[in-house]
């Protein structure tokens, strides 16, 4: 009787290993260097800049939405790679600015300050989870697999446009205790 061989599970693309290890990557990053404190820096011109990234993300998913409705690929190929080079360089300036100033409390009282709250909590939550999401859904285009790409997107728009409209959001509820 001869033995069958043992099946082999199919080897993980590399993308993919490296997509997952970047959405870990990441989130660990951001808050070990929120721990870090680099004094002689003034980055406090930031928050609006990186407010205004946040809100022309948000146009420009909107307008990569309308793009792809309307059959221009293309157009929405450079939307979406440019959402996510303004995204890239909001984290790199968010970081900057956290590591050389101090966090700013809310001071708005009173039923805002819960509102003001769970838009906070849910913004960072889910710009921790839209993070392998955007990843997968952009390489699936990359690679050309458009079911797959499709059915995250379906997922990864909604969470991508909540995190960049909050992050406005937020912004503009805080900045009155900016010092």
């Amino acid at each position: 009787m001869e033995e069958t061989p043992l099946k082999t599970l199919p080897r993980k693309e590399p993308f993919q290993k490296l997509i997952v290890a970047i959405s870990i990557i990441i989130p660990v990053a951001v808050a070990v260097l929120f721990g870090v404190k680099i004094d002689g820096y003034d980055f406090s011109f930031l928050p609006p800049i990186y407010a205004s990234i946040n809100g022309l993300t948000a146009c420009l998913l909107i307008a990569a939405l309308v793009a792809i409705k309307n059959r221009k690929q293309r157009l929405h190929q450079v939307l979406m790679t440019a959402c996510m080079a303004l995204s890239a360089l909001f984290l790199i300036m968010y970081v900057a600015y956290h590591m050389t100033s101090d966090s700013t409390s809310f001071g708005g009282v009173g039923f805002i300050r819960y509102i003001y709250f769970f838009i906070l909590i849910t913004h960072i939550l889910l710009s921790v989870v839209v993070i392998p999401l955007v990843l997968f859904t952009y390489l699936y285009a990359w690679r050309g697999d458009f079911l797959k790409h499709r059915k995250i997107a379906k997922i990864a728009f909604p969470i991508w446009l909540y995190v960049a409209v909050t992050g406005v959001v937020v912004y503009i509820m805080i900045s009155p205790y900016y010092q």
